[in-house]
């Protein structure tokens, strides 16, 4: 039997990994600045995580949610205390795509409306809402497009007034990122969020924030939106939720009501799961990872603007993006087959850093030497 062949691979086989790097089954160590899409939210395989997660498979690793499970309530108090969001409501699932998915189903419940606002460049997952409301038609199958979404260009605050005067009785909710990641690194402004919660507070609407990627710490504040100092009605996550365990979840504000069976799910929220968002959690607040992560973004931000040969530095704390131009198309491939370096990208020519937020100074000093050099190599073969 053949592998599905729908993943442009790199000739690679990783078999180890520990803090910001790993190793191929020959041996050779990456410095990884990309941690497998935002996943690696403490370092691969930290010892508090790996503890617990083998601590928990000892007892049970899962029984379906027809039972109580303190680790789920251990887990809402201490994301409840991290993230300041200590009166809303956790509902777990398991993946970005999933968190969105149901984020929207309960607005469209609580509001008993159909239409969704959504933004060009949005990414918001692969299931059926989520990818109808992802800005990219070569990923949506006929049987997902839908005239319930209406995209509007981001940022637009113009735009988005102009659509809840035409339709706000018939809105359910507007779906942004807080920082676009796959559609390039662009981080929303505090002034567009802000405009995002009065028109849904005047027209009924639900403001769902995606953190999925952008949220976690990873921006130097629990979600990216905070930035805008209001509240979201839904946060969804997922990536670093986990550190690679599959987990994904939504915040739901109080005023959202729950009824059996409104939503459900088989594995989300499981004991195996709950442990190792824990051990998450317990991590990024024991080793002050946020503050780690602004301090650290900051830093490498700052150097980075000081390079010739890329444009555009933009982000925040540790979820960075630049520009390269033409004659640097291949600097991602470079940093990888001859530095050593595991770096992500947005097209059609953005590179993307989204390391641990355990990322050292010495780290990101060996990323940001490689980097020079590389830029040096292109260069000098095109002069």
């Amino acid at each position: 039997m053949k592998l599905f062949d729908v993943y442009p691979l790199n000739n690679l086989t990783i078999d180890r990994a520990q803090g910001a790097y790993v190793w191929d089954n020959n041996g050779v160590q990456y410095l990884d600045m990309y941690g497998g899409h935002a996943v690696i939210s403490i370092g691969h395989t930290h010892p508090h995580w790996v503890t617990s997660i083998k601590k928990q498979l000892d007892k049970i690793a899962f029984y379906s949610n027809s039972i109580v499970i303190p680790l789920q309530q251990q887990l809402a108090n201490l994301l409840g205390e991290l993230s300041g969001k200590t009166d809303f409501q956790l509902f777990l699932c398991n993946s970005g795509a999933e968190a969105n998915e149901n984020a929207l189903k309960l607005a469209s419940f609580h509001t008993g409306r159909k239409k969704v606002i959504a933004f060009s460049k949005s990414f918001h997952g692969r299931t059926s809402l989520a990818v109808a409301a992802t800005d990219n038609p070569s990923i949506i199958a006929p049987v997902n497009e839908t005239s319930h979404v209406i995209f509007l260009p981001f940022n637009d605050e113009a735009a988005l007034t102009d659509c809840f005067n035409n339709h706000g009785q018939d809105i359910a909710a507007v779906i942004v990122e807080g920082i676009q990641g796959v559609g390039g690194i662009i981080p929303a402004s505090p002034a567009f969020l802000r405009l995002i919660r009065t028109q849904c507070d005047q027209y009924g609407a639900l403001y769902i924030a995606d953190s999925v990627q952008c949220g976690y710490g990873r921006t130097g504040q629990f979600f990216a939106h905070d930035i805008a100092e209001v509240n979201a009605d839904i946060y969804s996550m997922a990536k670093g939720m986990g550190n690679g365990f599959p987990i994904g979840g939504i915040l739901i504000a109080p005023h959202i009501q729950a009824k059996h069976g409104m939503l459900g799910t088989t594995f989300g929220g499981n004991h195996l799961a709950c442990a190792a968002a824990i051990a998450v959690l317990e991590v990024i607040q024991q080793e002050q990872l946020i503050s780690m992560a602004k301090q650290r973004g900051m830093y490498l931000m700052n150097q980075l603007k000081a390079i010739d040969g890329i444009e555009n530095v933009r982000g925040r704390g540790l979820m960075i993006g630049f520009d390269t131009p033409d004659s640097m198309k291949g600097l991602k491939k470079l940093l990888l087959e001859k530095y050593n370096i595991f770096t992500g990208e947005a097209k059609p020519n953005v590179i993307r850093l989204l390391p641990s937020l355990a990322l050292s100074r010495k780290q990101a000093d060996e990323f940001l030497d490689a980097l020079k050099e590389a830029i040096s190599d292109i260069q000098n073969n095109t002069a």
